[in-house]
């Protein structure tokens, strides 16, 4: 019996994380989804097909006063998450994950929606900086192409 996309997307997420055997980085669960939605809609985003999930983008806005104890390594990222506050403008964006099929990458639809969530979350906040800490060459590059369509400064935590 073949995988389903959700199982698929699962699986992926583990491979190139491995959040089980690393506590400190957000292990996305069904609390972490309610916080996130808390902190603004477009902090996920998936695009679908009639398999289901094909592209799952996940960022967080925060203060910059988060992000930066997060790139000074001050911080894990659960803390980054649990540290961001409620219903305060936000003035940075963590690009936290991107996680597309294998057969679907190279098409643009993870930069197109993740670009429609930046859009969307800088609707209502006055975001000035993006942020990543980068696990993949592609997920690197990719937050290259966000920070420059954007026209947002890109800070990088390294490894």
């Amino acid at each position: 019996m073949n995988e389903s996309n959700v199982e698929r997307m699962i699986k992926l997420a583990g491979d190139v994380f491995d959040v089980k055997n690393d506590p400190d980085q957000l292990d996305v669960n069904e609390e972490v989804i309610a916080r996130l939605r808390r902190i603004h809609p477009f902090t996920i985003s998936e695009h679908k097909d009639e398999n289901g999930p094909l592209v799952w983008i996940l960022m967080i806005p925060t203060t910059q006063g988060v992000m930066y104890r997060f790139l000074n390594k001050e911080i894990t990222e659960k803390q980054l998450l649990e540290l961001t506050p409620l219903d305060v403008p936000y003035d940075a964006i963590y690009l936290c994950s991107a996680m597309v099929l294998p057969e679907f990458r190279g098409h643009g639809l993870a930069k197109n929606l993740a670009l429609e969530a930046i859009e969307n979350i800088r609707n209502t906040n006055p975001i000035r900086d993006l942020f990543v800490w980068p696990f993949t060459e592609e997920g690197d590059a990719l937050a290259d192409t966000l920070a420059a369509a954007t026209s947002l400064p890109l800070l990088k935590r390294l490894k």
